[in-house]
């Protein structure tokens, strides 16, 4: 997330603001037909560039970080040089294990042992196991606390618009959504905007970011609160047929990418797994991806929270869609991926591909 806040920060947002109007249409909504065919070369060498720019951010954190933990270890390392103080220091660290003396720590887990043979196999039964209990806890732990990143919500919209209401759209989006993204009292950042070509025809896709679940409370607050806002929203609901709004997590082994600017097209994947499918589909992706990454640009993965349950959404990028097929058949061939398909797909109740072009407002594009 740091490479991300590095690179946001060099892009000034001034060149994406305009003032809000609502004058008809100036701009032509982008299609597919934009993208220029056979184009893959330059897509690569600007992919590289920004892989190599995010690693050089990710050395730099790194190293900024060996830093402070040795500047902190010199600093404290003379509170454990006294022998006399290594009993206390070792209690109030709450290091009992080291002692050979029995802690009340150690005398209630023995307590709490006991009491478990003596409840038996009917107890066990009826209430579960000491351990099996244990698993579920860990089960719910590995949810809000391993499977997410739990710094980050993410909300994921969907505005199905009238086919010939299209630019107007575009051109009232495109002047309020960069210049709500660009106020820093809103706290919030705009992943990106797209446009679905093939799948739900005029439907756009708008992905933000926010500071928890609080600065989402927040953002949506101060962004209602904008003089400007009655005026937008009452012309918004003129342009479109419906609206959609799901709340989402980043899965941790997979971060938002930080703004970029690629080309080529996107393909949003969304999935509708089984309850209780979740985990079991993060710990095959998590090793599937490092599979994928080798042959394909991901911009990110995520998880519904609130909204659409039990949905997932996987977002790439390609250069064309000849180059999407190619890219594809490519995973195959790298191992691990394989395995990561047999091991997911009887996970899975419905699947979705819709293919995006990013709106010229877009960070992500």
């Amino acid at each position: 997330m740091l490479a991300r806040r590095l690179l946001s920060t060099s892009q000034s947002p001034s060149h994406l603001v305009r003032t809000f109007t609502s004058s008809l249409a100036h701009n032509k909504a982008p299609a597919l037909s934009d993208i220029t065919p056979d184009n893959a070369h330059q897509f690569d060498a600007r992919q590289k560039e920004f892989r190599d720019s995010v690693k050089a951010a990710q050395k730099a954190k790194e190293q900024a970080d060996s830093q402070f933990v040795k500047a902190s270890s010199s600093s404290t390392s003379t509170s454990f040089s006294s022998p006399s103080s290594s009993s206390t220091t070792t209690e109030q660290l709450g290091l009992g294990s080291l002692s050979t003396q029995p802690t009340e720590a150690a005398r209630e887990a023995e307590h709490k042992k006991e009491n478990t043979k003596r409840k038996g196999a009917l107890s066990n039964l009826i209430y579960g196991t000491e351990e099996g209990r244990a698993l579920d806890q860990e089960i719910e732990k590995s949810f809000s606390q391993v499977l997410a990143r739990g710094k980050y919500v993410h909300s994921i919209v969907f505005h199905h618009v009238k086919p010939d209401k299209v630019d107007e759209y575009v051109d009232l989006i495109g002047s309020w959504y960069p210049r709500m993204a660009g106020m820093e009292e809103n706290h919030v950042h705009l992943v990106g905007s797209w446009r679905t070509e093939v799948g739900d025809c005029d439907t756009f896709v708008h992905i933000w970011e926010y500071q928890r679940y609080h600065g989402y409370h927040a953002s949506l607050h101060s962004i209602a609160s904008h003089p400007d806002y009655p005026a937008f929203e009452k012309q918004l609901k003129t342009l479109i047929t419906s609206r959609s709004t799901s709340l989402m997590q980043e899965f941790s082994f997979w971060p938002t990418t930080p703004p970029r600017q690629l080309g080529g097209l996107f393909e949003l994947r969304s999935y509708t797994l089984g309850p209780g499918n979740l985990l079991e589909w993060e710990q095959h992706w998590r090793r599937g991806l490092k599979a994928r990454r080798e042959v394909m640009e991901g911009v990110g993965a995520w998880f519904v929270q609130i909204g659409d349950l039990n949905m997932v959404h996987h977002l790439w990028q390609f250069a064309d869609l000849e180059e999407r097929k190619a890219r594809r058949e490519m995973s195959w061939g790298v191992e691990g991926w394989g395995d990561t398909v047999h091991r997911t797909v009887p996970l899975i109740q419905t699947m979705r591909s819709r293919i995006l072009v990013p709106m010229p407002w877009s960070p992500v594009g």
